[in-house]
């Protein structure tokens, strides 16, 4: 294909897939008022901006704990609580969620917006390293989300897994960066991304999907 055909190619693939976008985005549930503010406010004021949920990931994580009526949730990697809110949305009455950050830099901004959207009270936060707090945490959860540190996230699966009900979702954030993970030369934290994916697939005790929402999740249900 010669090179203008295939720029014509690849920017009418990239208009395409921008109004796909937009069209999911005008035909999903409305994004909250106050979920829409917590996104902005990250975007304007906190660096890595990209590392917040927004309102597709942060719907299908709400659904997602509602159908499976969660009433306790881990989440590994909390940053301005985008999707800490969105879980703790959809669980029953009562549920906690239990989220772990290393970075106190931002609790009150997590603070701030917990409130406003009604769900400080199911929201219990610890501040420190993962592989330190999973142990101490003892109960069972209905739904473990993944998103920090890449090259963690297969320590953080055999962590959690015991403490995941059967049945309950461990669901890892992140699997696909951006495409990389069909190269065959991979970056450091890609390639902790593809063994993750490789290491969800080959265990038996799980049954998995990935999709290609955002940046791609991997969730695996504990058989």
């Amino acid at each position: 294909m010669a090179l203008d055909s295939l720029f014509l190619h690849e920017t009418k693939k990239r208009m395409i897939s921008e109004l796909l976008d937009k069209y999911i985005n005008e035909n999903s549930s409305e994004e909250d008022n106050n979920l829409k503010e917590l996104y902005r406010e990250t975007q304007l004021k906190v660096l890595m901006p990209h590392m917040c949920s927004g309102h597709l990931q942060g719907q299908l994580l709400y659904l997602l704990s509602k159908i499976s009526r969660c009433k306790n949730i881990l989440e590994i990697g909390t940053f301005t609580g985008y999707a800490t809110i969105c879980m703790a949305k959809g669980m029953l009455e009562n549920g906690i969620v239990d989220t772990i950050d290393i970075n106190r830099e931002l609790e009150d901004v997590c603070q701030k917006y917990f409130e406003k959207c009604g769900v400080k009270e199911q929201i219990r936060m610890h501040i420190g390293k993962a592989t330190e707090i999973i142990p101490t945490l003892d109960k069972k959860y209905d739904l473990v989300f993944i998103d920090a540190d890449k090259a963690n996230y297969a320590i953080y699966f055999d962590l959690v897994f015991d403490k995941v009900s059967a049945g309950g979702l461990i669901i890892a954030d992140n699997i696909l960066w951006k495409g990389e993970v069909v190269n065959e030369k991979k970056s450091k934290d890609c390639e902790a991304m593809h063994q993750y994916n490789l290491k969800i697939k080959n265990d038996s005790r799980v049954e998995s999907i990935i999709l290609s929402l955002r940046d791609g999740l991997n969730i695996a249900r504990k058989k």
